[in-house]
């Protein structure tokens, strides 16, 4: 395996530091890897070490340099790393790469986005095999086997009742605490469906987001004749199952719960789940009103190529707002906020949120629904930030559980309130079941 990294930074592999926002780390790769680094303690960093790296730039005019990564450190939503160049190996120009691109598992289009992948192939090896480097010192190969295992968790709820108690241990601090059910504990990151990959590491809505909100507002137009607020657009999408940069969260443990249990799919039926708390301070919610809230949303009307543009690395207000593609952004934020002042502040628009929306329709309510709303590139990682703290509870024993919870009222036909929902529920719960009557023993007593 070995590292692949980009950047747009011209010489940025000659600088001592260089800094990925987490968000771009394992993009093009694939779940298996990036399911081993969903954590990044000391076993992970070790193995990222280890591996060897090619270094790239954007576009295809700069060549690539073979090195290793000294140091790699994660401060928040920032992975700093320290490159070293190979300097034995010459710069390896473009035209040298492209006819063994696949073999390397570099796509086209990686090449025009920063980012930082983790590929499962032997890149000294290839190199060397098609004669575009000689023979070198190889550092120790990493095989996918020998990456870090998950942790085990010390806990896992197997019914209602160990959930419950799991959750009124959580020292909550005067902090407001909301939830979130994936049906498979190892497969399921936090972050919105905008940003989800396929299982080879792609984007899979990303690059369509701006269209996608068009082409639901220009098909069902009646449908968002009220919302005058693009977020308020957003959750109605959300709602419908189009991917936004929306995660739903809930205020009530019970329903992520049912959530983590309930699963259409064979494969997360037969895994644990888990239910994630989020635990933040009542002053960092925001409104569906917020101005922080309408900046971020209102980046869904950019297409990629314009939001990719914007400069992030400076938090100078005063020259951010002067970006050409800043002030496209600022139109459609006054928009719908005539009076709103001028000036965005990057660190907002790169920033996770926590916004209660209003309640629109019987589910978002019924499910006490709130979102985490995901800047530009935003990330949360799998154990929070300063803002939002991240505590887990595994479950397994999922049916038992879902039996649970009917007799608390939480089911198909209350979490899903629609006519459709409640009438296969009802046909369900009153199918004919075959009664088995043991046969009775022969002999008299």
């Amino acid at each position: 395996m070995f590292n692949f990294l980009v950047t747009a930074k011209s010489g940025a592999w000659d600088e001592k530091v260089y800094v990925y926002d987490r968000g771009r780390f394992l993009e093009y790769t694939s779940d298996e890897i990036a399911a081993s680094f969903r954590e990044l303690n000391a076993p992970q960093i070790e193995v990222l070490k280890a591996m060897p790296c090619l270094f790239a730039y954007e576009g295809t005019d700069e060549p690539m340099v073979v090195g290793r990564l000294k140091v790699v450190k994660l401060r928040d939503r920032q992975l700093y790393i320290e490159p070293e160049i190979d300097r034995a190996i010459a710069p390896i120009p473009f035209d040298a790469i492209k006819p063994i691109q696949l073999t390397l598992d570099i796509r086209d289009w990686e090449l025009s986005r920063t980012h930082w992948a983790i590929k499962d192939e032997d890149l000294l090896g290839t190199l060397i095999r098609h004669e575009v480097i000689q023979n070198v010192a190889a550092p120790t190969k990493v095989d996918k086997s020998e990456l870090p295992p998950t942790a085990d968790p010390d806990f896992t709820a197997t019914n209602v009742g160990d959930f419950i108690a799991r959750v009124l241990d959580f020292e909550q601090g005067g902090k407001e605490v909301f939830y979130r059910g994936h049906s498979n504990r190892t497969k399921y990151r936090l972050e919105p469906n905008i940003f989800r990959k396929d299982k080879f590491g792609n984007f899979i809505h990303r690059h369509a987001e701006d269209r996608m909100y068009r082409e639901l507002l220009v098909s069902n137009s009646a449908d968002f004749r009220d919302d005058v607020l693009t977020l308020d657009r957003l959750v109605r999408m959300q709602h419908y199952s189009l991917p936004t940069r929306l995660l739903d969260i809930t205020s009530n443990p019970l329903i992520a719960l049912y959530f983590a249990c309930k699963s259409t799919s064979a494969e997360n039926r037969e895994v644990d789940g888990e239910v994630i708390a989020f635990s933040m301070d009542r002053s960092q919610i925001k409104y569906f009103d917020s101005d922080t809230a309408s900046c971020i949303a209102n980046l869904t009307h950019l297409p990629p190529e314009a939001k990719d543009q914007i400069d992030f690395t400076s938090n100078n207000v005063k020259e951010f707002n002067k970006h050409p593609q800043v002030k496209r952004l600022l139109h459609f934020i006054k928009a719908e906020k005539p009076f709103f002042e001028g000036r965005l502040d990057p660190r907002d628009l790169r920033s996770v949120i926590c916004v209660k929306g209003k309640h629109t329709n019987s589910r978002i309510a019924f499910q006490s629904g709130a979102f985490l709303l995901f800047g530009h590139d935003a990330s949360l990682g799998e154990d929070g930030n300063d803002a939002i703290s991240v505590n887990r509870i595994p479950v397994a024993n999922k049916e038992h559980v879902l039996e649970q919870l009917d007799k608390m009222n939480i089911n198909d036909s209350t979490v899903f309130p629609y006519i459709e929902n409640s009438a296969k529920y009802i046909a369900k719960k009153f199918a004919f079941k075959e009664v088995v009557i043991a046969p009775r023993a022969s002999g008299r007593t």
